[in-house]
């Protein structure tokens, strides 16, 4: 191929040569060096014995990644390192080709949503608390624009504008207005409650976003990189569409190659964004971009790697980057809590075959782990480690269940009857047991399953689950039981479908984080390679 390069670049014009590269050769050349194992990485790079490395081309040095459309989201930790993302994600080493043809969606700086809803872990009341239990939500928007406005300040060292403070000014300022016309209606007593709180919690959901890309594209336009904003929250805006329908409109007729885009990632519909997926929305809004634009790849920077195990759990030295998976294994950590990507927001993008990358912000030079529809890890691993202390088990007990048709009908009825899906279903001929997440357990529900003949037990509980894309092996089922075993730990309730790509293990609370850095050492740390090479079992 090089000899042909230069026989090539004898016979025609050196311009014309280099046009022709750019346009042909290299699109050509990135698809056979996508798959071949990239001999420049560093060895610590992880997984060392892999072979093959299906990076995009734009990870090589000899690449540009100008032709690629990405569309890239940015979390609420790394926006708050605002320096970092220029230097890390924005600009990066290949400064002059990476300035186009990307769309950033961003999140509202960390705690802002917090302050403006609740906190998504603690609980802990915002503006929305104060709204809603008629409190004065004035005062609390004040004191959120105040901490806004401390933002901006410390962002005036990036050459953020005055106008910054202008903006978020007035959109708090119109935020309660709109707040105090939905107080009206709501003492009325002619609309129906929940509607309106709705709406609240969607106007106060959107500042936060509305806020950091604002500043964003500010910021970058006057550090003289040419950026386009899209406010997508529609907060003057009247017309009656879909969020699908708001962002076609918006990217309708761009031409995205001429400068960056700044998304915000709230996006107004009519079906409400926050309705459907409450604090996910974000990433949803992202997801739908990414389809809606065809784009080459959606990335989400965060501000740490998509880890075997929890860092604080097993150690920042023991935690390895996954490096690979796919879509199952993401749907499967983010139904324990431990989110690569909202599972509403991971479908569109798998659907439209459209590659998924997880980064660390901190981390630039690091190819973070690309999650593909259909990748099996070409040789058998645990990738993840992963699991909550904050379920409860729902045991429900009938002597007459055995054989019964449908009996289980009759309980997901009541689930269904409360809105609730359950993470984990252990049957066997007279017991069922259902592990919940703790904050949805309450009376109402509990009283909805007591029947004359089922005896209920509920007991608070931890989850720990093994995870991968190829671990149908045999083996690795007793290890993972033996590494329990070996802690003192006891194993109240097992599952595992035949897909075989996540094995959950029902244990005592208190024991949740003994259990997961056991498990990580015994199928991450050790034995890695081994379980690969014996069948399951570690050399001797």
């Amino acid at each position: 191929m090089l000899r042909f390069l230069k026989i090539v670049k004898k016979k025609i014009n050196r311009n014309k040569f280099a046009r022709w590269e750019k346009k042909r050769v290299r699109p050509m050349l990135s698809s056979i060096f996508c798959g071949l194992k990239t001999h420049t990485q560093e060895k610590k790079t992880y997984p060392p014995k892999i072979e093959f490395y299906p990076f995009p081309y734009y990870h090589c040095s000899r690449f540009n990644r100008s032709h690629m459309l990405c569309v890239e989201k940015i979390g609420g930790t790394s926006m708050s390192s605002f320096a970092d993302v220029i230097q890390n994600i924005i600009l990066g080493k290949n400064q002059k080709n990476s300035l186009n043809n990307r769309i950033f969606v961003v999140s509202a700086y960390n705690n802002v949503t917090n302050w403006l809803l609740e906190h998504k872990k603690t609980g802990e009341p915002g503006v929305y608390s104060a709204f809603s239990s008629h409190g004065d939500y004035a005062s609390a928007l004040d004191q959120v624009l105040a901490k806004l406005l401390e933002i901006n300040k410390s962002l005036s060292k990036l050459k953020l504008s005055a106008e910054a403070d202008k903006f978020i000014t007035g959109r708090i300022r119109q935020t309660k207005n709109y707040l105090a016309s939905l107080a009206d209606v709501l003492a009325s007593g002619y609309v129906n409650q929940r509607d309106v709180l709705l709406a609240a919690r969607e106007i106060l959901a959107s500042i936060g976003e509305s806020h950091s890309a604002y500043n964003s594209a500010d910021i970058l336009n006057n550090l003289g990189i040419k950026t386009e904003l899209y406010d997508l929250s529609g907060f003057e805006d009247a017309q009656q569409l879909t969020i699908d329908e708001r962002i076609r409109q918006a990217f309708k007729s761009r031409i995205l190659s001429k400068s960056l885009a700044v998304v915000t990632g709230y996006c107004k519909g009519t079906e409400g964004i926050m309705r459907e997926f409450d604090r996910g929305y974000s990433e949803v809004t992202f997801s739908k971009i990414a389809v809606a634009v065809k784009a080459d790849e959606a990335i989400i920077h965060k501000e740490f790697h998509l880890s075997s195990a929890d860092p604080n759990l097993v150690g920042t030295e023991n935690a390895i980057p996954v490096g690979f998976t796919n879509f199952d294994v993401a749907d499967q950590i983010a139904d324990v809590g431990m989110e690569a990507i909202h599972p509403k927001a991971s479908k569109p993008i798998e659907n439209a075959g459209i590659n998924l990358r997880i980064k660390n912000t901190f981390e630039p030079e690091h190819p973070g782990t690309l999650i593909t529809k259909n990748y099996r890890g070409p040789k058998a691993r645990v990738e993840i480690i992963t699991g909550t202390d904050k379920v409860t088990m729902i045991d429900i007990h009938d002597p007459s269940m055995v054989g019964e048709p449908g009996f289980d009908l009759g309980i997901m009825k009541i689930f269904s009857e409360f809105s609730l899906s359950y993470i984990l279903k252990c049957t066997n001929a007279n017991s069922i047991t259902l592990a919940i997440w703790e904050k949805h357990l309450s009376a109402p529900f509990l009283k909805a399953l007591k029947k004359p003949r089922w005896k209920i037990r509920i007991k608070p509980a931890a989850l720990v689950c093994v995870i991968g894309s190829n671990i149908a092996i045999p083996g690795v089922l007793a290890r993972a039981a033996k590494a329990l075993s070996d802690s003192n730990i006891n194993i109240d309730g097992v599952s595992q479908s035949i897909n075989q790509v996540n094995m959950q293990f029902v244990i005592n609370r208190r024991d949740y984080k003994k259990a997961v850095a056991a498990m990580h050492k015994s199928l991450c740390e050790e034995n890695n390679q081994e379980v690969i090479t014996s069948g399951g079992h570690p050399k001797r």
